[in-house]
């Protein structure tokens, strides 16, 4: 019974699979997925919830420097994708042993730009909360945050591509698990370092009081636990990655020039969408606290109808990245409109709950009535614009699986900056943080169309997108 329903096995071995199959496949592989990315959010959400109850100050410290967090994040995770995809490719043509050199390259190149980026970070913590127009008394809780952030960042990373390269074998299981007790043990530490006290089944107990800071603190120890653990599951139990006695690191110039073309589009990509959202938190910022506080716990909110997405986009990845190196062009475009068919109705769904219940998930986050009074009014603005975004999440996974990243990249770039930003520029003067929402809703929706396009076009299908889609950006 295990090998007639091991799909992935079959699809790798040539074997004719039909669409049920193949969504069956996709759904078994996205499902942990999803709870990983999920759980991701959830850990936003403890924090987010947790210091809100210190007020808006210390939600408006965290949300003025989480878009600056992301940049970063979205640069690093960038240099393992480029890995990453050739690692799939490789285990979907069978060369277990080079995809294991893969992954040895890509942890060695991770952890040294992952440091820079560190030190790096570390650095701006001071000067960046003030430049980002953040109000006097919120300055120094976002320093501290965004000090806290750097400084575990190389840990977030290993812990991150740690799950990238088992979800390239397929596993998504083990990196799902470890996100969700990475999530439980993130309120133990929260509850702990955030507060001077806590009451936990008729039991108080004393905490450090550091607030801010302990939010951040107690996501980065809990990032540590499931780093731990995650790196174990992939040096040691792996079937396909499990370090090997006598193998060594080989820096091959092939992989990593191809690494490189695969990465840089991304890591344009994540820095086009970042910048843009410092630009849109600058634009924020002039608007008072309670929208500062508002705009980021509804980025939060919203988080979690669109992180569904994000899992079906990583199995996409993996799935695609497979079929490819397995030379399974019949499936290619199959999984391709499978899986972004699968992400649009999973994220129409979570849009229409996104709308129904946008006070109650406001509300959770904080017990500022103005906070969740206009937090509800932008939540129930992007919630129809989430089939669209999903169209973005999916497709990009679907075409980052054949190394198809440089087009797309070009894509978000016009769509965030001639069409979100300057909306936002428009509005916000005139009718608030709505503005703000209103333009992002629509740039999603362009945003979703475009890779549709993209996605009909199908070059993305022999794996030898990037090379080509740099000659067609020339």
């Amino acid at each position: 019974m295990k090998n007639r329903t091991d799909y992935l096995k079959q699809l790798r071995q040539g074997a004719p699979l039909r669409v049920r199959q193949l969504c069956v496949m996709i759904l078994k592989l996205s499902i942990p997925a999803i709870l990983a990315q999920i759980s991701t959010i959830v850990m936003q959400y403890i924090d987010a919830s947790m210091v809100g109850r210190l007020g808006a100050e210390g939600s408006a410290a965290i949300g003025l420097v989480s878009s600056s967090t992301w940049l970063f994040g979205g640069l690093a995770m960038a240099i393992g994708m480029g890995f990453s995809v050739q690692c799939a490719q490789r285990i979907g043509a069978g060369d277990d042993a080079d995809a294991r050199n893969l992954m040895r390259q890509g942890m060695f190149f991770s952890l040294i730009f992952s440091l820079g980026i560190c030190v790096l970070c570390a650095t701006l913590s001071g000067w960046l909360p003030g430049w980002l127009g953040g109000a006097p008394e919120i300055r120094v809780d976002a320093s501290r945050y965004f000090l806290i952030f750097a400084l575990f960042f190389p840990v977030e990373r290993a812990n991150f591509l740690g799950g990238s390269f088992l979800q390239a074998t397929g596993n998504m299981i083990v990196p799902g698990v470890l996100h969700v007790m990475m999530c439980v043990l993130d309120v133990i530490f929260n509850a702990f370092l955030i507060f001077p006290e806590f009451t936990f089944l008729g039991i108080r107990f004393p905490g450090l009081a550091l607030g801010v800071a302990g939010a951040a603190l107690g996501t980065g120890l809990a990032r540590l636990c499931s780093m731990v653990l995650m790196l174990y599951v992939l040096y040691v139990r792996s079937p396909a990655l499990h370090l090997r006695k006598g193998e060594k690191l080989r820096i091959r110039a092939d992989q990593v020039r191809q690494s490189v073309r695969i990465a840089l589009p991304v890591a344009l990509e994540n820095v086009i969408m970042n910048t843009a959202q410092i630009t849109s938190t600058r634009i924020v910022a002039p608007l008072g606290t309670v929208s500062v506080a508002a705009n980021s716990l509804s980025i939060t909110a919203e988080s979690l109808c669109y992180m569904p997405g994000y899992g079906i986009a990583s199995a996409a990845t993996a799935v695609v990245g497979q079929s490819i190196g397995a030379g399974r062009k019949d499936l290619t475009k199959k999984i391709g409109w499978i899986s972004t068919a699968l992400g649009m109705a999973v994220m129409t769904g979570s849009g229409i709950l996104l709308y129904v219940f946008a006070p109650y998930m406001i509300g959770f986050l904080s017990p500022d009535p103005a906070v969740v009074a206009l937090g509800t009014q932008v939540l129930r603005i992007e919630a129809f614009a989430e089939p669209f975004f999903a169209a973005n999440i999916v497709a990009n996974g679907v075409l980052r699986g054949g190394g198809d990243t440089l087009v797309p990249a070009v894509m978000s770039l016009v769509s965030m900056w001639a069409i979100r930003i300057p909306l936002a520029l428009y509005l916000a003067p005139r009718i608030g943080l709505k503005g703000v929402w209103i333009g992002m809703a629509v740039e999603l929706t362009a945003r979703g169309v475009m890779f549709l396009i993209r996605l009909a076009q199908g070059k993305y299908a022999d794996g030898n997108a990037a090379r080509r889609g740099g000659k067609e950006h020339r």
